[in-house]
């Protein structure tokens, strides 16, 4: 911690915060924000939106009895304010390492954390269903969901609020806007416009007074009117606050407010606590808040590496290598450029999926839909209907979201839309909430779906070219981070669908392996051969779906040994789809073993680190492989040297 962090060092708990007096607390804020910065500066985290939420952190823990009034803070990346005031102060340096502090909330890192959560728009449903358990156990409690402005361009917030509306007088839920203009990229849709209109809060009330002296200035009437505008608190917010549409859903609401005024926030929410019915307060913040580079540019500090805190500037690989992500981005502008039904689709994350450059390049055929994924891809479909070929670039760990929608609007008419899962497979410091370990496994159970993963990121772009060209679904998945160093090659060559390749010879070991996992098989094949003598094929599928039955189904006759390797859960994984493959193919004379992750959520943690851990590398492939060798009945035909 900061030396200079005398009021911080003294908080435990929240009752250490109680403590202090109200003139202490704007000092404080200061101190978090300092030790935020100082702690990201060094471990990456995110940066922007944990520090527009400071003094909202602080008055809730001034405010409610925590942890008996529960806190769900929607996301959980605006939290770290709340984890320095929670007990874990002295641990906040371990932030996002592995064994340390997770970035977002998580029930089993502490009594504080009422809900674990990764991704947007989970906090009213989870809200209201903790507030309903609370009555029905007599508990008179308190529950407060904070969520993000950004997050309510998910449908689900929606469904949170109608259920909560529905049967007000028995819901005690308060939610709490946090209005900071934006939730990762620049907010999109009908609600953003409408609550951009009412930012500041000064203006609010400039609004309201000006408005209250024109009613007062009609001849005869005018005081009557303004009397009745204050009472109807309905006609009222109509012309000056979105009040209306949460009023709508039985909600008292209040603000919009300053979110950065402690005195503000405390007095109103004492008031609030006191309420018995579902309220929403808006309160305004700044993303970014303190630190005057995350204002300046809060996209690039909503997620970011380490960086240094004086220039803003991140401390960067010496790698030139450039990401799957951004291969991604260039062939997609470099397809539009040859195909102009080619149609880019993202929930709100142009950045993180590479497609700046492509909604730059081509603005009327770029869809942000905000961060609604279910939407995303039905809306996909529709375009797919007219004669469009949409690219929906997600997350693997989101796409997850969206899975109803994948089968019945996308697959049952067997419509042409692609899906490019960026970071599939292990991800790194963001954790379980965020690994892409499963999209293998539920995308290739789906009738009419081809599911394919490069083994480098010259073969992204082939494999890209050969996804807008397919009459049918496709889902592309690649890995987070840097590519191998592939020469990328200038013009596309489409693969044959279902068309897997061998990339070297060995009577030994036959070694199946997908996307990431190519090159870790191809080092482990040349560190097999070379110290302990032990021949192994290695084939990249490419494909998972179809399977290259042909080719696989002749290398599985020709070795008694098939090691499968994969960065996603075994379970109904590529290793099982080789099982069944072998199985219906009548190959019973041959060892199987699979390489994947087994049925277990995977914490956060450095890439490298995790893949040795839950053994998906090369020295993994080698263990597996000798092991093999060494087992009872077994015997490679290389195996009597080394």
């Amino acid at each position: 911690m900061h030396p200079s962090s005398k009021l911080l060092k003294k908080i435990d708990s929240p009752a250490d915060l109680k403590r202090l007096g109200r003139s202490e607390l704007p000092d404080l804020a200061k101190e978090i924000r300092k030790t935020i910065v100082d702690v990201v500066s060094t471990s990456g985290g995110h940066l922007a939106s944990s520090l527009g939420a400071v003094e909202l952190g602080i008055a809730l823990h001034y405010v409610f009895d925590t942890p008996t009034d529960k806190i769900l803070w929607d996301v959980g990346h605006q939290t770290y304010a709340h984890k320095l005031l929670t007990g874990r102060r002295d641990r906040f340096p371990t932030l996002r390492r592995h064994g340390g502090l997770s970035g977002f909330t998580k029930r089993s890192e502490s009594p504080y954390d009422a809900f674990t959560t990764g991704h947007s728009s989970t906090s009213i449903s989870a809200g209201l269903g903790i507030a309903c358990a609370k009555r029905l156990k007599k508990d008179t409690s308190k529950v407060v969901a904070v969520i993000g402005d950004g997050s309510l361009t998910a449908g689900l917030a929606y469904e949170g609020l109608n259920q909560t509306g529905d049967t007000h007088k028995d819901k005690d839920l308060i939610v709490i806007l946090n209005d900071n203009e934006m939730s990762i990229s620049q907010n999109v849709g009908a609600l953003s416009s409408l609550l951009s209109r009412t930012f500041s809060a000064s203006r609010l009330q400039v609004m309201r007074k000006e408005f209250g002296e024109f009613l007062k200035s009609l001849p005869r009437i005018g005081e009557n009117m303004y009397q009745l505008a204050k009472r109807s608190e309905e006609s009222f917010k109509t012309f000056v606050t979105p009040g209306m549409l949460f009023e709508a859903f039985n909600f008292e609401y209040f603000g919009p407010i300053d979110g950065h005024n402690l005195d503000h926030l405390i007095d109103i929410l004492n008031n609030i606590k006191k309420m018995d019915e579902p309220v929403l307060l808006h309160v305004i913040t700044k993303k970014g808040k303190g630190y005057r580079k995350a204002e300046q540019n809060p996209v690039y500090f909503h997620g970011v590496g380490s960086f240094d805190v004086d220039t803003g500037i991140c401390r960067k690989s010496s790698s030139t290598v450039p990401s799957y992500t951004d291969i991604f981005g260039k062939t997609m502008v470099d397809l539009a450029k040859e195909n102009e039904k080619v149609i880019a689709v993202t929930a709100a994350m142009p950045e993180g999926t590479g497609l700046v450059p492509f909604s730059k390049a081509y603005p009327d055929r770029f869809f942000d839909v905000g961060i609604a994924e279910q939407h995303g891809v039905t809306f996909a479909a529709g375009m797919a209907s007219e004669g469009f070929r949409p690219v929906v670039a997600i997350y693997s760990t989101f796409l997850q979201r969206a899975y109803d929608q994948i089968i019945h609007d996308v697959c049952i008419e067997n419509l042409p839309v692609v899906f490019a899962l960026d970071r599939g497979g292990i991800v790194g410091e963001d954790g379980p909430t965020h690994h892409g370990l499963f999209d293998i496994s539920f995308l290739r159970t789906i009738p009419n779906m081809v599911v394919m993963a490069p083994k480098d990121e010259n073969e992204l772009r082939h494999m890209l070219a050969t996804a807008v060209a397919h009459d049918g679904p496709i889902a592309l998945r690649y890995p987070r981070g840097r590519g191998t160093g592939a020469e990328l090659d200038d013009a596309f060559s489409p693969i044959p669908i279902g068309r897997a390749e061998i990339l070297s010879h060995g009577d030994d070991l036959l070694i199946l392996a997908v996307g990431s996992m190519v090159s870790e098989a191809v080092c482990a094949a040349a560190l097999l051969a070379e110290n302990h003598h032990v021949q192994a094929t290695v084939v990249n599928a490419r494909f998972i779906k179809p399977l290259d039955r042909e080719l696989i189904g002749a290398q599985a006759r020709r070795h008694r040994y098939v090691l499968t390797v994969e960065e996603n859960t075994v379970q109904g994984g590529f290793g099982s789809a080789i099982l069944e493959l072998l199985n219906d193919a009548g190959i019973k004379d041959v060892a199987v073993r699979r390489l994947g992750i087994n049925d277990q959520f995977v914490e956060h943690g450095p890439q490298d680190l995790l893949r040795g851990k839950y053994q998906v590398d090369a020295s993994a492939i080698i263990n597996a492989a000798l092991e093999m060798k060494d087992s009872p009945g077994l015997e490679f035909k290389g195996a009597s040297v080394g």
